[in-house]
């Protein structure tokens, strides 16, 4: 077998740790890093670290940001009274491209998978319950991914939300039930938003 250096057997091991990286793709990263200029691998470590060390969650709807705010919530053009429910940011991010909807965001960071040992309050859902009494909301839309969890979360949500003035809307099922809203294209995700139905 052959042997390799402790230095690279270490870069495969990181790479490997990545979601969806099997150890063979970990280890053609990591000679693909060893192939190019020096300056190449550098600017990838310093995009790494310089995310690690700016980037937070936004203290009101809990998208990524690098200041108090993100972009979206310093945005006063958007529909103050709209409110989208979505499990991460990236989710957001897949609304926003589809560029259908006008409002603000609330991201849960998550949703709740029992069997996961995943519940309410390791959610940001507090936060949106307080967010929603405090605003101005007419609409709340309900962006849960289409799963099983998903619409648990939803229906846990709409029920906490049930007594205030805000009408609940849950995006329409042009979404396949089991898909995951970050790999949707934005033609399905422009009609589920404009096709939303009353909870």
């Amino acid at each position: 077998m052959v042997q390799t250096t402790d230095s690279v057997t270490r870069l495969v091991d990181e790479f490997a740790k990545l979601p969806g990286i099997g150890r063979k793709s970990a280890e053609r990263l990591a000679y693909h890093i060893l192939r190019v200029h020096e300056s190449e691998a550098l600017a990838l470590a310093d995009s790494i670290r310089t995310v690690k060390q700016n980037v937070r969650y936004c203290s009101q709807c809990f998208n990524l940001a690098e200041s108090e705010l993100c972009t979206v919530c310093q945005d006063s053009r958007r529909d103050q009274t709209l409110l989208c429910i979505v499990e991460q940011p990236r989710d957001l991010m897949a609304l926003e491209q589809s560029g259908m909807f006008p409002g603000l965001y609330h991201v849960l960071l998550g949703r709740i998978a029992p069997l996961e040992g995943i519940g309410p309050d390791q959610l940001t859902i507090d936060a949106l319950v307080d967010r929603v009494r405090a605003g101005q909301f007419r609409e709340i839309i309900m962006a849960t991914n289409p799963t099983t969890e998903g619409d648990g979360t939803a229906l846990h949500i709409s029920n906490l939300l049930a007594e205030l003035p805000v009408t609940l809307t849950r995006l329409a099922r042009g979404i396949t039930s089991g898909s995951v809203l970050e790999f949707t294209n934005k033609e399905i995700l422009a009609d589920a938003l404009s096709g939303r139905q009353k909870l």
